[in-house]
Formats: C-alpha cells, structure tokens, sequence
C-alpha cells in the first residue's frame, strides 16, 4: 500500500489516521506494535529505490543503506537525511531502547541500536508495516 505525497495534510484526529492506514499500519505507525520478525513485506526486499513513510509519504531511507542483520526486520545503517527521523528513549517492555519515527508525522517506525555496521555501527530495525517503497 502506497502512502500519499509528502505535500499532503496530515490527518486532524485519530479517526482520519484510521481512515488512511490498514489496522496492521495504524497499529504500528500510532500504536507502537512491532510486526513479526520476518513477516513484514520488506525484511528480505532487494529492489533499488527509497522506503517513504507509509503514513505520511516522506523519504525515510534509501535502499542503499540497507543490510541483511538477521534480525527478521528490515535494517538500515542511516536514514536519508538526519532529520527524516526523530528518537526518543523507549523504556518499554522492561528494555531501554532507542525509538525512531517519522520527523514529519510522528508515526512509530521501529528502533535504533549501536550494533550494525560501517559506516554508521548503526542498525535502524524497522517495521515493514511503517513503509512504502518506491522504485528508483
């Protein structure tokens, strides 16, 4: 499922967020659910192009940057731009984690840890359910 444009409005309420996204995207875009490991439409996905926000439509990450972590998620040593992503401390599940999500909407996109590879030593580990890939 393709996401709209980055000019779009964002939805007002809860209600249009619904309306916009499948339950498995608004369950993990404005919920914070985790997909399956291995279960996500792009955790083994090779084509070349960028991976938008499925909720919005913003350039996340291209697919350049991506690498097989054997983790079951897609993964991703650096955003397209810094500011595509925002973080915040995750002290859920009795973890301490990094959370991602979407800069211009705020949509939950997965975490970010200190154990990927060069360049970065970083692994963006993302929700297939937040993202929409466009080909080049």
């Amino acid at each position: 499922m393709q996401g709209p444009e980055p000019e779009v409005p964002l939805p007002a309420s809860e209600q249009e967020w619904r309306a916009r996204l499948s339950p498995e995207q608004y369950a993990v875009c404005r919920c914070s659910a985790t997909e399956p490991p291995f279960s996500g439409a792009y955790w083994d996905h090779h084509e070349d192009g960028v991976y938008h926000c499925v909720a919005c439509g913003a350039a996340l990450f291209d697919s350049t940057a991506k690498f097989d972590s054997g983790s079951g998620w897609p993964s991703y040593t650096r955003p397209v731009e810094r500011s595509a992503v925002g973080a915040r401390e995750d002290h859920s599940h009795g973890m301490h984690r990094i959370e991602v999500h979407c800069a211009r909407c705020a949509s939950h996109l997965g975490h970010v840890f200190p154990d990927g590879p060069p360049p970065t030593g970083l692994r963006y580990c993302i929700n297939s359910a937040a993202l929409d890939f466009r080909p080049r």
